[in-house]
């Protein structure tokens, strides 16, 4: 998602990208990994809520307390955030890094796709 931009590019390929949460095609199979400073990521997690969204995963450097209070309350037992562990330095679980990890730790099924 980048509601200032109707792509990015990445190396020499653009990609499409939706300006807010309700564009997604299925918002309620979707969770929603969040990148982006703590006074945007509170305004996109409302929007995420609004949108059926039903699971987040906030970044280091993506929340703070008050960000985080909600949404624990907005996405209960669907929230994965903070500073407690993860494996690469002290910035806490990145999905990118733990996301395997902390879907065991946490009793999940691990799905895996072929595209």
């Amino acid at each position: 998602m980048n509601p200032r931009a109707s792509s990015v590019t990445v190396g020499k390929k653009d990609y499409p990208t939706l300006a807010s949460p309700s564009q997604l095609p299925a918002p309620k199979e979707t969770a929603l990994s969040v990148i982006t400073p703590p006074k945007i990521t509170l305004a996109l997690l409302k929007e995420a809520k609004e949108a059926g969204i039903p699971a987040v995963w906030l970044q280091p450097g993506a929340f703070d307390d008050e960000v985080l209070a909600y949404a624990k309350e907005a996405f209960p037992g669907a929230t994965v955030a903070g500073y407690e562990g993860g494996t690469v330095g002290g910035e806490g679980w990145c999905v990118l890094v733990d996301g395997e990890n902390s879907l065991r730790a946490a009793g999940k099924e691990i799905k895996r796709t072929r595209l």
